[in-house]
């Protein structure tokens, strides 16, 4: 390396021994120079001494130039000190010219080694001036004061040019450490504000993260309950985001969360800011809020940005928004808390039909404790098949004899309560037990029936209930062969009721599966018509053997004429398509003579009897009787 080249601000141990060895090799060469000039004066011993130094210093560049740092250093120091005092020794002593060179050989020891190479060359150095000054004190050398010449002058000036040029090469190397350290620290002093800045932002919205999110949260409600007022919490969920990631890939779902967060910050007020919670999540604070309007324009606002159209790699992308609201002091002081709750609230509006907000209530946690608490049970009850198949009779309106069951599944408690579909079938659909459950009622089921046919009852059918989730993994056809051959009941006795959203998809492996249960010999029932698509195209379509009219269409029939033609008219499509209806819910006999009038074939309801257990609903096919 010369002398001019600036040190990198990354030197690691291999470059630091690297310059030090050119160092060295500079320092012994410049000092050959200087002893190789100062023979051409010196004369008799002075010139020996300055020889056998000039031999050390050329043998010191070399081991330098080898690589030999360590050696060639001690060589280096310890030859030039033996020099000085070789010629202190031959000369005046202490008062030499040559202890000049001393300050140089101790600076040069700190500058090119350790603590080792200094703690040797700096004892060294005492001991000779010691032994030195011995000699002199003692008589064993006379000190030898030579009357002063151009030669002395020259010595002189070598030693100064020598010692002033190391110095100078060792000090620039200092100098340029202290720049290197100086921009390193810049560095790190730059890269620590960087991490610092992407440990609180979102690195892809570049908008406030939860970490730095929690901190404005305490400043921003201390201010606002400083001046009497609420903090909002508006935890913001994208409505159909996932199929921007599916359809465009996750590049295009990146940019369009920019877009949208960009839209969102640039136009929230200076009391409110917007953070990116993860994903498609964002959370609003919102501070000094005055009243329920203020927030509830805020989140209208939010809703309408949000749908705004955005162009995202040439596709215009539309969302909606689901927001949850908390508010704080009134809902809870601890960021984490907020943001539990107003998540809480957000799901509550997606549950109400999304692109809409909801304020907390503490009746969502009350519905959402027990949720967990159903969910965490809900899988060994199924395991251990704790759940009971309750049946409700239909009954044959022109005969008033029962003609089928339905089956229905309950789940009973240690406390003799019962656990009631609307309650855990959610739970085992989104928790993939939906199957093994559906495929024991169905056995249950087929079994009773099986049962009721071998003690006379051979005319009865038996109707179930399937999910739109049991479809999902394509088994459903292997469980219900399944269950038949292990009933052994005629399939025609089996009524499998379907409801209008499972028959409206023709793009899953619906059909084809319910053609293949419809090759078993099983029985189809259209199950709650009425209130779903109502699309006549699938009646036609498919070849259900049973329409059965939803319960709120009959509730009020007989008492109020508004339902008449619509019960009426569903009932001449079913005659029209050869399908027996069965109206569902009938609760009073007003209900049950206009249904006969209208021509209804089959009557379900707590008119004759609620679902009841198994030895009941014997009891009742054995005495005919429809009353508790």
């Amino acid at each position: 390396m010369k002398a001019g080249k600036i040190l990198s601000p990354s030197l690691d141990t291999d470059d630091l021994i690297k310059i030090r060895r050119h160092r060295v090799t500079q320092i012994s060469t410049v000092t050959c120079f200087g002893l190789f000039i100062s023979l051409f004066a010196a004369r008799d011993i002075t010139f020996d001494i300055m020889l056998v130094a000039l031999a050390a210093m050329f043998t010191a560049a070399i081991l330098a130039y080898k690589h030999f740092v360590v050696a060639s250093s001690y060589l280096l120091l310890v030859a030039l000190s033996s020099m000085l005092f070789a010629l202190s020794a031959t000369g005046a002593g202490t008062f030499d010219i040559a202890m000049l060179g001393y300050p140089a050989i101790i600076i040069f020891a700190a500058l090119l080694g350790g603590i080792g190479l200094f703690g040797t060359v700096l004892s060294l150095v005492l001991v000779q001036c010691i032994i030195l000054t011995w000699l002199v004190m003692e008589g064993v050398i006379t000190p030898n004061t030579p009357k002063l010449t151009w030669s002395h002058l020259t010595f002189i000036m070598i030693i100064f040019v020598i010692t002033g040029f190391c110095v100078f090469i060792l000090v620039q190397d200092i100098r340029r450490l202290m720049t290197s350290l100086q921009l390193e620290y810049t560095k790190v002093k730059k890269n620590r504000e960087h991490i610092q800045y992407l440990a609180h932002h979102d690195p892809l919205t570049n908008l406030t993260n939860r970490l730095l999110g929690e901190r404005l949260f305490n400043e921003k409600l201390a201010q606002s309950e400083a001046n009497g007022l609420q903090l909002a919490l508006a935890f913001i969920d994208l409505d159909n985001f996932k199929p921007v990631n599916d359809a465009l890939g996750h590049s295009a779902g990146d940019r369009f969360l920019q877009h949208i967060s960009q839209l969102i910050n640039e136009k929230l007020s200076d009391d409110e800011c917007l953070i990116r919670f993860g994903g498609d999540e964002f959370i609003v604070l919102a501070a000094n809020i005055t009243d329920r309007k203020h927030i509830e324009t805020l989140c209208e606002r939010l809703i309408d940005w949000c749908s705004s159209e955005f162009e995202v790699f040439q596709t215009n992308i539309v969302v909606s928004a689901s927001i949850g609201v908390a508010i704080a002091p009134k809902d809870g002081a601890k960021f984490k808390q907020l943001c539990r709750k107003a998540d809480v609230a957000m799901y509550e509006a997606k549950r109400n039909g999304r692109n809409r907000f909801e304020f907390y209530d503490v009746k969502f946690d009350e519905e959402s404790d027990e949720k967990f608490s159903l969910i965490q049970r809900l899988r060994p009850a199924v395991l251990a098949n704790q759940f009971e198949v309750y049946y409700q009779p239909l009954i044959d309106l022109k005969s008033g004899q029962i003609c089928s069951i339905e089956a229905l599944v309950r789940w009973p408690q240690e406390d003799g309560s019962l656990v009631f579909p609307d309650k855990f079938i959610p739970l085992a659909e989104s928790s993939g037990l939906i199957n093994p459950l559906g495929e024991w009622v169905l056995i249950q089921a087929c079994l009773f029936c099986a049962k009721l046919h071998r003690n006379g009852h051979s005319e009865i059918s038996v109707a179930v209930n399937l999910s739109f989730a049991q479809f999902k993994d394509g088994t459903l056809p292997s469980i219900l062969k399944r269950a038949l051959d292990l009933t052994q009941l005629n399939p025609k006795f089996l009524e499998l009721e379907l409801t209008e959203s499972i028959l409206a998809d023709e793009n899953g492996s619906i059909p084809e599966q319910l053609e293949k249960m419809k090759n078993l010999g099983v029985q189809f029932a259209i199950d709650d018509f009425g209130t779903g698509y109502s699309n006549l195209n699938y009646l036609r379509k498919f070849n259900a053997h049973k329409l059965k009219i939803d319960r709120i269409f009959i509730n009020t029939l007989g008492l109020d004429e508004n339902d008449v033609p619509l019960v009426s008219a569903i009932i001449n499509i079913a005659e029209s398509l050869g399908m027996v209806t069965v109206a569902e819910g009938i609760e009073h006999e007003a209900a049950l003579k206009k249904l006969e009038e209208m021509g209804c074939d089959v009557g379900q309801g707590f008119y004759w009897s609620k679902p009841v257990p198994e030895k009941q609903i014997e009891a009742l096919i054995a005495s005919q009787s429809y009353t508790l």
